[in-house]
């Protein structure tokens, strides 16, 4: 056995070759089993994260959509509303004011027929009294002649 002494690092004999096709093995092995199925694992997974954004975008403009149009179908149901409450609330003045009006003639009715009674006993009562009166004036006249008197 010889030995050789060499300073140099590397050293081109016939064991270079067999390092470097035992290293191209490893690596197409490696390659095999280890490189090819994470960078399909992160394919996969960069797929997955841009479906997640396009459909977290899409979610948001659908979002957005509704959104619009519930603030749209809340300001016609606001315009209903006001339409509506002015609607009631005209046609609560005009039945107050016919109540008011109905109101008012019954009040004169219930007037008048007062002022008739009223003119009624206040004729009976004058007539009692003019009755009441003239006895009273024949009792006066009476007691003053001492004597009686007739009509």
């Amino acid at each position: 056995m010889h030995i050789i002494s060499n300073i140099a690092l590397i050293t081109i004999n016939e064991t270079l070759f067999v390092q470097l096709l035992s290293f191209l093995i490893f690596l197409f092995i490696i390659n095999r089993i280890m490189f090819r199925p994470l960078q399909n694992v992160m394919s996969e997974r960069v797929n997955y994260m841009d479906q997640v954004k396009v459909d977290t975008v899409d979610t948001i403009q659908e979002l957005e959509d509704l959104t619009k149009k519930l603030k749209k179908q809340e300001s016609e149901v606001r315009a209903q509303a006001f339409e509506l409450k002015r609607e009631l609330e005209e046609s609560g003045s005009e039945k107050s004011a016919e109540i008011f009006a109905s109101t008012r003639k019954e009040i004169e009715a219930i007037k008048e027929k007062a002022e008739t009674e009223v003119n009624i006993q206040l004729s009976e009562a004058r007539k009692h009294i003019q009755e009441e009166s003239e006895t009273l004036a024949m009792n006066i006249m009476e007691k003053l002649l001492d004597r009686r008197l007739t009509q």
